[in-house]
């Protein structure tokens, strides 16, 4: 096979010198491996093989648990830290948990690498991370319908929340009004004051893929905020 495009969404000890990977491929979209002898020291792989940094891998294997042969650097790591560090480890965490093994999600993979370079700035953050969950609800055919259960429009000056079943909005307080969410429709989650609906409408559709199961990444982004309001820091 050709080197594939790659980043490490998750790693774990296997055996004695080997680690469990799950990888985020151009081609080959959530890829589960064996990296055998990364764990032990002085390998040189070990370095590469780090969360946030391009890769290019080659793999074999038929079933669902690949063994890595090739694994190259293609790049420096991005250099995450603080609010920037966990964001990119909620995109980790949201990847793994939603994108089933070897789907092709070329789109998603495009956001995820713009994502990357984006975090390192404030500013950029938010809008980065929208569009990869947008982008990952369209891929796994679960996009918010910005509009009634039937088809209908949206009343501009209604006030509407999320349906799970129909994916589309209904009715109901508290909600979203019908302009903002008009606006959603529309993709340009940079403009003010979308930021918190988009990351609302985000959170309700990612929700049934998620399960019940609470996200690692989201607790400790709760805890950085309460930190940082506590009046001794």
């Amino acid at each position: 096979m050709q080197p594939q495009p790659a980043f490490l969404l998750h790693k774990r000890p296997y055996r004695e010198t080997s680690a469990l990977v799950e990888l985020f491929t151009l081609e080959h979209g959530r890829v589960r491996a064996v990296a055998q002898g990364v764990q032990r020291p002085g390998s040189r792989s070990r370095g590469r093989l780090q969360p946030f940094a391009p890769l290019h891998v080659t793999w074999v294997g038929e079933g669902e648990l690949k063994r890595l042969r090739l694994m190259e650097s293609r790049g420096a790591a991005a250099l995450l830290v603080g609010e920037g560090l966990l964001c990119g480890l909620y995109a980790n965490e949201l990847l793994t948990r939603t994108l089933p093994v070897e789907l092709p999600t070329p789109e998603v993979f495009a956001y995820y690498t713009a994502l990357l370079e984006a975090l390192p700035r404030p500013e950029g953050r938010a809008t980065a991370l929208r569009r990869l969950e947008f982008a990952l609800l369209d891929a796994l055919d679960a996009a918010p319908r910005y509009t009634t259960p039937d088809g209908g429009e949206l009343d501009p000056q209604g006030r509407y929340r999320f349906d799970t079943a129909s994916r589309a909005f209904v009715r109901g307080e508290p909600g979203l009004d019908g302009r903002t969410l008009r606006l959603l429709a529309g993709g340009d989650w940079g403009m003010p004051g979308l930021a918190g609906p988009a990351k609302a409408v985000a959170r309700a559709a990612l929700a049934p893929l998620l399960g019940t199961r609470p996200l690692r990444s989201r607790e400790l982004m709760r805890q950085l905020a309460e930190r940082r309001r506590s009046p001794s820091h």
